[in-house]
């Protein structure tokens, strides 16, 4: 689908040589501009008295517009147009992470210490005693960031290999924002049995798993079984990051509209791992209204929804007065709706008839359920999941530092009382002084949210008691006395 307007995620960079004259700039802009793209940079590569080269980064709409673009800077009289490129594809060269050591090996004491035969020794000693794992190798501060590449954001299932390049972005974010170290894990199977056996094959490497765009209702079989029968902590990122984070906006919206959690009314568009998760996840924070709407309509218990365990909540655990009618009619009253399906499914229409100080979380990327710009009549609030509006709910915000948590502590588990305390987290992140309609999710490069969720994840896995690394630094071996799941 077109974007309405010009996004940094289909720049173009015209390599642009032009006689050095004033005005030359100029026309080319202009023609930019005319073609409705917007400049977002422009540097020069080589300049005489005579020619001037410059590179000139564009936004466009789409690949298509883009492609508009540079057709139309072609034509202009005296400009030539020596390269496009595509500063996303750039970036991808040969993809966007790579392994570095932490200690240098450039002596022969540094080679015996580092391969063999030093290794050995150490490798007897955690055979002798395995939790010497977590001290002695990168177990520690590892995660697998796992996919089949089948519910891939925007695009759907488009398998193992084409899922890499958001594979290799999240496990970029691990580290600079939380200083993991993550390892895409792109799995050429669909099968939930493969998938699990062969997570649990590769468990021993990692401190805990992230599971990351697999679709519903497999998500739910997937994460289940993996968290009985593993010992450290799963985490399906789309259900519970995405909770966190909406959690969070959700507790400073309530502060700039006064009103409490427990009297919304909420609908929430999209009942997929997302939906279900923060479904889920508002239930435990107090809200007592929740009405799921897909695309069989209304979720209601009259349906038929036994293979998808993920709908069939839905409908057994929400809506309390049991409507059936349209999205139209559940958003009558509505305080909240929280979009988490596609583009386009809401117009002003349906704004018309929500409750005074309306919030709007539309969450489909890169289209939203409603534009902005449509919606500000009509609502307090307004939120997306795109970075280039107010308001942007990101699961970066949640899953950098959530896993730091757990891996500071030796967690076995994740749990409610994890995922509530980094919702606080976050929303505290933004000062109460400067919380306002478009102020009330914090940027995802504050270094201090990543901190702030992993602090606060820590101490809830102390007081649930899923922790095994003790505040002081000792190991426990206990048994899982956590609550909740």
């Amino acid at each position: 689908m077109t974007n309405r307007y010009p996004a940094v995620a289909y720049s173009i960079t015209i390599r642009a040589e032009y006689p050095n004259r004033p005005g030359m700039l100029g026309k080319i802009a202009s023609a930019v501009g005319k073609m409705g793209g917007d400049i977002g940079g422009i540097d020069i590569v080589d300049s005489t008295r005579q020619r001037i080269v410059r590179d000139i980064t564009i936004n466009a709409r789409d690949v298509a517009h883009g492609q508009e673009i540079a057709a139309r800077v072609r034509v202009l009289r005296g400009v030539k147009v020596l390269n496009v490129s595509d500063p996303t594809f750039l970036m991808h060269l040969r993809g966007k992470i790579e392994v570095h050591p932490k200690v240098s090996v450039m002596t022969r004491n540094e080679m015996s210490w580092a391969y063999l035969p030093g290794p050995l020794r150490v490798a007897q000693a955690i055979y002798e005693d395995p939790q010497l794992a977590w001290r002695f190798t990168s177990k520690a501060n590892s995660v697998a960031v796992v996919t089949d590449g089948s519910a891939v954001l925007g695009l759907g299932n488009i398998g193992p290999a084409a899922a890499m390049p958001v594979m290799e972005g999240k496990a970029m974010l691990f580290r600079e924002m939380g200083g993991v170290n993550a390892w895409p894990l792109c799995l050429a199977t669909q099968d939930v049995d493969e998938i699990v056996d062969t997570v649990k094959r590769i468990a021993p490497t990692f401190g805990g798993i992230n599971l990351e765009d697999i679709s519903a209702p497999r998500c739910f079989l997937i994460e289940e079984r993996l968290q009985e029968e593993l010992d450290i902590p799963v985490m399906h990122d789309d259900q519970h990051c995405a909770a966190v984070v909406v959690l969070a906006g959700l507790y400073n919206s309530m502060k700039v509209v006064d009103k409490r959690l427990e009297d919304l009314k909420v609908v929430i568009c999209g009942a997929g791992a997302a939906g279900v998760g923060t479904g889920r996840l508002l239930m435990e924070a107090g809200v007592r209204q929740i009405i799921g709407y897909d695309v069989e309509g209304t979720l209601h218990r009259g349906l038929n929804l036994e293979s998808n365990v993920g709908k069939k909540w839905f409908a057994e655990k929400t809506n309390p007065s049991d409507f059936r009618g349209d999205l139209r009619g559940c958003l009558e009253g509505a305080d909240v709706f929280i979009g988490l399906s596609g583009a386009n499914v809401l117009t002003p229409e349906h704004l018309k008839v929500m409750n005074r100080d309306a919030i709007v979380f539309a969450l489909a990327n890169p289209d939203p359920e409603i534009s902005p710009e449509e919606a500000a009549p009509y609502v307090r609030i307004m939120a997306t999941g795109r970075s280039d509006y107010p308001n942007q709910v990101n699961n970066a915000l949640c899953f950098p530092g959530f896993f730091r948590g757990l891996l500071d502590t030796r967690a076995r588990r994740v749990n409610t009382e994890m995922k509530m305390a980094a919702a606080r987290a976050i929303a505290d992140a933004v000062p109460s002084g400067q919380l306002n309609e478009e102020y009330i999710m914090p940027s995802i490069f504050d270094g201090n949210v990543a901190r702030s969720v992993a602090r606060e994840v820590a101490s809830a896995a102390h007081r649930t008691g899923v922790a095994r690394r003790l505040r002081r630094g000792r190991v426990q071996d206990a048994p899982n006395q956590a609550s909740g799941s």
